[in-house]
């Protein structure tokens, strides 16, 4: 006879995701003790969900269609606000019969909503207003300006406001009475849709937890189809927890990481004939930063030596003669922990900052790299893009905007000049980067050319090797007093005009591999003398292989 029950032994990170049963597309969320409740706003349903279980319950089985299309939801004791359109209502939980009391109509519609003792903060994405009113009179008693530039939502911790929002994939602690931003965080997942705090009692710990809605691409087998196999895309909703550390000190916050094995390796299969002697072909390792950490490397195939170029380390494997016949691979492994980060600066912090050091604009301001800062149209874009603006911050906002506003993104099989890329306004990743490092150096403003590869970003996909489908380069730009700040080159160009999001603004995400800076990534030296492409390409002499594996989800906090 088969007992009711087994005994089941799942570990934490088993539990870490909630997919709801029969959940389409959750949008607001919130927690009743250790019960969570979500809105799933295509369907109608009112979910009542066990964390740690995931057993679903529909709250509203008679009332769904009333609450088809709510996105935001809050519950104080017995009462459960929530936003439809451009009215907000709240009814009565214990009685069950979901008979909404309209609080307040709105001009435009309402997306997320929180609600504080007295005090209801409901978002308005068309105003990009936080409005707020007393809960006794109705009355609005200020608004707080919206972070970002996407559907908000909503949810109350203390003194703190936090906000969700979906275009900039962050979410944002702000101060409850000014609506100032005191850190954001990157999210793991495109499209954040809702977020609520579950309290632990008997640890004291709040986690924090986000409900995302994307679309994802499957195989579907069609038999009545030839070709059987078609592409289509569904709906993937689920919740996932937010972890993350804010170093206030040094203006960042990190949120969740990953432990990642990265490999790079090197095929040999030269395409001409060739003969290079006492040849050292060396590679860059991982880079140490704020928000990657390298835990181990090992080398593949053939042994390496180690050198430190600029401060960063380099694999060097070396070859007494190597011609069109030599076949072998060589490479390394690495394992990462990524986190992604998120720089939280003002304008006010660079002003009366000091001087940038001289041996930075030997360095940084100059042209290295074909990058036509002495053609007449990089000139004229570099003056119009800051105009009159003197704040370093408030430029390289500015620069990035022109930028793109200027150019659309697109694939090509090489990279052209920053002159051409402008005039052409179409651009890759890399002449995106060609076109913002010319303006900012002439504007004064130090920058570089950084990173190498992209996880490709499927962190719920583990042990299973992935891909990258292209190689991926951004940049940094230096702030005296501050230090190096990342900035994305073309994700954030979404909207055709703007507004931009800033997610990558002074942020990464964490699936960017980060190489070693101000050095090359790889490099042939043959009899000590350094080959340029012109003499050898490496693209002819070897097909690389990039390979990730996510080995673990990673809080940062812990350290």
């Amino acid at each position: 006879m088969i007992p009711d029950t087994l005994p089941i032994n799942l570990s934490p990170k088993s539990l870490s995701t909630i997919r709801p049963i029969a959940a389409s597309e959750l949008h607001g969320i919130t927690f009743q003790g250790n019960i969570l409740i979500a809105i799933d706003t295509r369907n109608g349903y009112l979910l009542e969900i066990d964390p740690i279980t995931q057993n679903t319950k529909i709250l509203n089985p008679h009332h769904w269609e009333d609450f088809i299309g709510v996105t935001g939801i809050a519950i104080t004791n017995d009462t459960l606000w929530f936003t439809s359109g451009r009215s907000v209502y709240h009814c009565s939980l214990s009685k069950g019969d979901f008979v909404p009391e309209l609080f307040t109509r709105l001009d435009y519609s309402a997306n997320g909503i929180a609600v504080w003792k007295s005090t209801v903060y409901v978002s308005v994405p068309k105003i990009g207003y936080i409005l707020v009113f007393k809960g006794e009179t109705k009355e609005e008693i200020t608004r707080l300006y919206a972070p970002g530039i996407g559907n908000e939502n909503l949810t109350v911790r203390g003194e703190e406001l936090w906000v969700t929002d979906s275009l900039e994939q962050t979410v944002y602690c702000l101060d409850r009475a000014t609506g100032d931003i005191i850190f954001s965080l990157l999210t793991p997942f495109e499209n954040p849709t809702g977020l609520a705090f579950h309290h632990n009692q008997e640890t004291g710990e709040d986690t924090l937890y986000v409900a995302y809605v994307n679309h994802e691409p499957y195989i579907r087998d069609n038999p009545n189809a030839d070709p059987n196999h078609e592409l289509l895309y569904r709906n993937q909703t689920f919740i996932h927890p937010l972890y993350f550390y804010h170093d206030q000190e040094n203006h960042y916050a990190l949120s969740n990481g990953y432990l990642v094995e990265m490999s790079y390796i090197e095929e040999l299969a030269p395409l001409d004939p060739i003969e290079l002697t006492n040849l050292e072909w060396r590679i860059a390792l991982p880079a140490q930063t704020h928000r990657q950490k390298v835990r181990k490397v090992e080398a593949i195939g053939l042994p390496f030596t180690e050198v430190i170029e600029n401060g960063q380390r380099v694999a060097v494997f070396k070859f007494d003669t190597l011609t069109e016949q030599t076949r072998c691979i060589f490479g390394w492994k690495a394992v990462l922990e990524v986190f992604s980060i998120k720089y939280r600066l003002t304008p006010r912090n660079c002003e009366n900052i000091p001087e940038l050091p001289a041996e930075y604009g030997d360095r940084y301001l100059i042209d290295d790299d074909n990058l036509a800062m002495d053609t007449d149209i990089i000139k004229r874009a570099a003056a119009e893009a800051v105009e009159r603006e003197t704040n370093l911050l408030r430029k390289v906002y500015s620069i990035r905007n022109y930028v793109y506003d200027r150019l659309s993104y697109g694939i090509k099989p090489h990279i052209d000049t920053p002159d051409i890329a402008l005039r052409r306004g179409v651009g890759s990743c890399g002449e995106y980067v060609g076109v913002l490092l010319a303006l900012f150096r002439l504007n004064g403003i130090a920058c570089r050319t950084v990173g190498r590869y992209k996880c490709p970003a499927s962190p719920l996909t583990e042990n299973l090797p992935l891909s990258p489908d292209y190689n991926h380069v951004w940049l940094e730009f230096y702030i005296p007093s501050i230090g190096w700040l990342p900035m994305e080159s073309n994700p954030d160009d979404i909207n055709e005009g703007g507004p931009y999001p800033t997610r990558f603004f002074m942020g990464l995400s964490w699936y960017h591999a980060e190489m070693a800076k101000d050095t090359p990534f790889e490099q042939l030296i043959s009899n000590g003398v350094p080959l340029n492409k012109q003499q050898v390409s490496i693209g002819n002499l070897a097909i690389n292989h990039v390979q990730f594996v996510i080995l673990d989800e990673l809080n940062p906090a812990n350290g």
